[in-house]
């Protein structure tokens, strides 16, 4: 608080409220405050003591609730890092082998090629092969078969 600033503060109304209020008149003209005035000032001060700790206790008690709350949030997140840690790591290893296994289909699908060609000579070859076993077979025919 601000040096200076003025306070409101709820009294309670009681009976002697007058007389609280009293002052006891010195020889020099000042108001001194009476003993009932002490004792309301006591009482409020009880009870600015009073709320003040009960403050003190409700601001501990947050602070104890938002430690927790951190506690429980940052946990979730090294739990959630580690979840995704692991997906990441699984994905990296499924990646690895599709990688591995698409590189192995490519290879055997050129192996393949490659031998594809050779059976095309081959065929070529066979074909010139079997023209000239037609021929052979249309001379024997017209030799076992006179006209």
């Amino acid at each position: 608080m601000e040096a200076g600033a003025k306070v409101d503060v709820d009294r309670p109304v009681d009976e002697d409220s007058s007389a609280a209020t009293d002052s006891v008149q010195d020889y020099g003209g000042r108001s001194e405050p009476s003993s009932l005035n002490q004792a309301e000032i006591l009482r409020t001060l009880a009870t600015v003591e009073k709320d003040s700790q009960a403050i003190a206790e409700s601001f501990s008690s947050l602070f104890v609730s938002l430690r927790s709350t951190l506690s429980e949030a940052t946990g979730s997140s090294v739990d959630h890092m580690s979840c995704f840690g692991d997906a990441a790591g699984r994905l990296q290893e499924t990646a690895l082998d599709a990688a591995t296994k698409g590189n192995r289909y490519i290879n055997s699908c050129l192996r393949l090629n490659e031998e594809i060609k050779g059976v095309e000579n081959l065929a070529a070859r066979l074909k010139h092969l079997r023209r000239n076993v037609d021929v052979l077979d249309t001379a024997v025919n017209k030799l076992l078969r006179p006209p």
